[in-house]
């Protein structure tokens, strides 16, 4: 498997519409090596499409994204290779048991499955239930077990959009401290999410957005949810 590497990924008066319809438009955005960058607004804001086009799935209406140095255009697979994507569908098979579903994903991006599923499942606590069909898993054990499964290729980018919805306090905290580990590694991760009680300690930054529209890009700091209503509700 090859791919490239970056240390940054910019937004550059990025605009995506559908249609008439505007739902971003023209943010100017950098994220780093080692960023946990919490992508914050009320439903609609735009948090969902900017994923998808960091992701590659949506390309923007105007603006371009650059990876290191090169656009998203000029990368392809190679590009794609180095991100992981969490989004609201977990894209695993209910059917299937853990360890089947690592595998199958693993030899999908042109992994050895038994150099890299036994230590993700142990990573999401699930080596104990590895051989068990994961419809029996709770909500927090498919998620866990979707985060190792989009991190099998030890992406440079990790998107995640709302990962702790309808999560318990523990599952949080292990999803919490599996990301600060991957920023720690020299990881991008971008984080879209409602939960401002759990953004608050966990992002290293923060990027507030409504209408589409970029409010505020700066560091994060104590007292988020003020942080938050101020800009929110003053736009």
């Amino acid at each position: 498997m090859t791919g490239v590497d970056f240390d940054s990924v910019r937004l550059v008066e990025v605009s995506r519409h559908f249609g008439r319809r505007r739902a971003l438009s023209r943010v100017s955005l950098t994220m780093n090596r080692g960023d946990i960058l919490g992508l914050l607004g009320p439903n609609g804001a735009g948090k969902s499409t900017l994923i998808a086009m960091l992701a590659t799935l949506a390309a923007p209406s105007s603006g371009e994204i650059r990876y290191g140095d090169q656009p998203a255009e000029r990368l392809g697979t190679a590009l794609r290779i180095r991100i992981g994507l969490l989004a609201h569908e977990l894209h695993l098979y209910p059917e299937l048991s853990a360890r089947q579903n690592l595998s199958f994903f693993a030899q999908l991006y042109g992994l050895d499955p038994h150099a890299v599923v036994d230590a993700a499942l142990e990573r999401a606590g699930l080596l104990d239930r590895a051989d068990d069909p994961i419809n029996g898993f709770s909500r927090g054990m498919r998620q866990r077990l979707a985060l190792e499964r989009a991190l099998l290729h030890a992406p440079r980018l990790v998107l995640l959009d709302e990962p702790f919805t309808g999560l318990d306090d523990t599952a949080v905290g292990v999803i919490s401290d599996r990301l600060r580990r991957l920023a720690a590694a020299g990881a991008i991760v971008v984080l879209a999410t409602h939960d401002l009680d759990v953004a608050d300690g966990l992002v290293t930054r923060v990027a507030l957005i409504r209408d589409g529209r970029l409010l505020s890009d700066e560091p994060a700091s104590t007292g988020l949810r003020a942080r938050y209503r101020a800009l929110i509700g003053a736009a």
